[in-house]
């Protein structure tokens, strides 16, 4: 695994910094003008064990609450406080100041069925992007 970032069908990222058992989340750039006005984050319990493809978190904007799904399963060892106080980080800098959470990772092998930048972008163009 490198530090490049890795996407799912439902506009979450996962991205490692450094240790690779251990990866930071969030949301693309797509989904948060999807979602628009970010004004409230519902992040996980520190410790809280989630499967692959489970609700992990939950954003909600102006206009509905949108479900965000583990790319990768393992335990929540980190979350951005900072988006607490501050949820339009998540609309400002998504890829950056606006991530969501950390995993310790449970199984490496995940990684490979997520969607590279290439696989991403195909997806976006051919309009088959679920969740939000």
């Amino acid at each position: 695994m490198s530090s490049e970032r890795r996407y799912t069908p439902t506009h979450e990222w996962i991205q490692s910094f450094g240790d690779p058992s251990r990866m930071r989340v969030g949301i693309t750039d797509f989904a948060q003008k999807e979602i628009t006005d970010v004004v409230f984050v519902e992040l996980p319990k520190i410790g809280k064990k989630v499967p692959q493809g489970a609700e992990a978190a939950i954003i909600e904007s102006v206009k509905a609450a949108f479900s965000i799904y583990a790319p990768m399963g393992g335990e929540v060892v980190g979350v951005n406080s900072a988006i607490e106080s501050n949820p339009a980080l998540v609309n400002a800098d998504p890829f950056g100041a606006g991530w969501l959470f950390e995993l310790k990772v449970d199984n490496a092998q995940e990684w490979n069925s997520l969607l590279d930048e290439n696989g991403y972008r195909a997806l976006l163009s051919s309009g088959t992007g679920g969740g939000h």
